[in-house]
């Protein structure tokens, strides 16, 4: 079983930091206070797939308020400094109107996707979800978070275990 599966070094390291720590690792993964304090308190972890398995239930229970919370913490993505100014534009008009609409950042996880599809999938997203009423929106977001947490989670616990959700030194 991949390292990753069982008892990674950076579960470890999560499964023991201080509670302090793991509470600002965990609001850097999705920003509900009460989505990152259970989580805290059901550590330690046995391996990975406990802990996304954790995040998905601690995702389903968070109340209205706890989902604007963590939404009302996301912000919209830009696109790197070196691509077209025309990208960069388009980008910017669909999130202005996606928050002009539902008011909180357009959140989507775009694990398997490749980086060059993002754009496209994003722009499309966003196309698609400005059609959405409100609460079948906000039902949407609430999924698109639960994935995002889950991805910022593995990519903290798994892949760098000296780095928060953002993938900065801790």
């Amino acid at each position: 079983m991949p390292a990753q599966r069982r008892g990674a070094p950076g579960l470890a390291h999560f499964n023991t930091a201080p509670d302090d720590f793991a509470e600002a690792v965990l609001l850097a993964c999705c920003g509900s206070r009460r989505w990152a304090q259970r989580m805290g308190a059901h550590r330690p972890y046995p391996d990975l797939d406990a802990l996304l398995a954790a995040s998905d239930e601690a995702g389903y229970d968070l109340s209205p308020a706890d989902l604007s919370e963590a939404l009302a913490d996301e912000s919209s993505s830009g696109l790197h400094p070196g691509a077209p100014q025309a990208a960069q534009t388009a980008l910017s008009a669909a999130h202005a109107a996606y928050e002009s609409r539902f008011g909180h950042a357009f959140v989507i996880c775009l694990d398997g996707y490749r980086p060059e599809e993002y754009l496209d999938q994003v722009l499309a997203g966003i196309r698609t979800r400005l059609a959405h009423e409100p609460d079948e929106e906000r039902a949407v977001s609430a999924e698109e978070l639960r994935g995002l947490a889950r991805s910022r989670l593995a990519h903290v616990v798994a892949n760098h275990p000296e780095t928060d959700a953002a993938g900065a030194s801790r």
